[in-house]
């Protein structure tokens, strides 16, 4: 499930994990069954083992230094919209996939 930083649950998670949301411009990973976070190429890296054959091989790069990761991390962030474009407008989510969102964005 998907929840907005700016959305209740998602200050919540914010001020559980103290973190500072003036300066996260990554993908947060919270798990309430072990209460903790993680960050960048962690969180990606968690969300790639539980999407199925062949993503969920990217969970071996686990094993590579964080700081090497995440390098590689900011360095794709950065240049996303270059390679791949940017939409001019934003899509509206199918009621399947508004199902899948946590709370409301304030």
């Amino acid at each position: 499930m998907f929840a907005a930083l700016q959305s209740d649950v998602g200050e919540q998670v914010i001020n559980h994990f103290k973190i500072d949301a003036s300066k996260t411009d990554s993908i947060l990973l919270y798990s309430p069954e072990k209460d903790s976070i993680k960050i960048k190429s962690s969180a990606a890296l968690h969300v790639a083992k539980g999407l199925g054959f062949p993503r969920n091989l990217l969970f071996v790069f686990l094993i590579v230094p964080p700081f090497i990761r995440n390098y590689v991390y900011d360095f794709i962030a950065k240049n996303r919209y270059k390679w791949y474009g940017k939409k001019e407008s934003c899509w509206i989510p199918t009621p399947e996939l508004k199902a899948k969102f946590i709370g409301e964005i304030n």
